[in-house]
């Protein structure tokens, strides 16, 4: 099967032989994103937490992928949150574009899927948002940690999830145990 390494190696031994060009350079170009990509992704696969999965639903599309975070502690111990994580082309000068696909009870995440996570933010007030020093695996370590300990009832996306629980936690606790019920098996 051919992937973005294998040809971005089969490019660069290509690119290395050649002495006269007869195809277009555009043809061989690969862009800066997809190079830090092959890159970070295989730190990522090396570096993933246990809770954690990562699909690639075409190989040859590293900018696109699915994470399954799978907590095995907190309110959400027991779902399998389903995230998808689309590079852009300006990577990684912006963050990646991320959605939770699976509906979900959260304060930092909204029932349509946005998600508060700082280091999401092109421009964060706190100095904690994207910088080009970031990785995909801070990404995916940061959304890991949404379930755990940067879960922030404080500073909520989803307000009312964040009332319901200073209300009545045990409430909040059953209405997290529903939606993983109905919505994250």
């Amino acid at each position: 099967m051919l992937t973005l390494a294998s040809k971005l190696k089969r490019d660069d031994g290509v690119k290395g032989s050649r002495t006269s060009s007869t195809t277009s350079d555009s043809t061989r170009r690969v862009s800066v994103r997809d190079r830090l990509l092959v890159k970070e992704v295989a730190e990522l696969e090396a570096n993933l937490p246990c809770t954690c999965k990562v699909n690639f639903p075409d190989p040859n599309k590293l900018h696109y992928f699915h994470l399954t975070v799978s907590p095995d502690e907190s309110y959400y111990q027991g779902g399998r949150f389903q995230f998808e994580i689309e590079v852009p082309d300006a990577y990684n000068m912006v963050p990646p574009k991320v959605k939770c696909l699976t509906r979900i009870w959260h304060p930092n995440i909204t029932e349509t899927g946005e998600i508060c996570l700082s280091l999401l933010r092109e421009h964060s007030i706190d100095g904690t948002g994207w910088a080009p020093t970031r990785t995909l695996k801070d990404v995916v370590w940061g959304l890991n940690s949404l379930f755990t300990d940067l879960l922030n009832f404080d500073d909520p996306l989803n307000i009312e999830a964040a009332e319901h629980h200073l209300r009545d936690k045990d409430e909040y606790r059953n209405k997290v145990e529903d939606y993983i019920k109905r919505y994250a098996r």
